[in-house]
């Protein structure tokens, strides 16, 4: 191995360090969009529509 090709090669090693993964980052994006979703059906369906309306003030 010449010494461009051991240049080229140190260039080329990423160090290591962790690839970008846009499946992983979209699955966590649709947990958190699900988490806030049953959020709001849980406020709207039981705490909204399973009471009395009550005027405060």
């Amino acid at each position: 191995m010449s010494r461009t090709e051991t240049a080229q090669a140190a260039v080329d090693d990423g160090g290591g360090e962790e690839e970008f993964d846009p499946v992983g980052t979209l699955a966590l994006i649709a947990v958190y969009f699900a988490i806030l979703v049953l959020a709001w059906v849980y406020v709207y369906y039981i705490e909204f529509l399973g009471r009395d309306l009550v005027i405060v003030g």
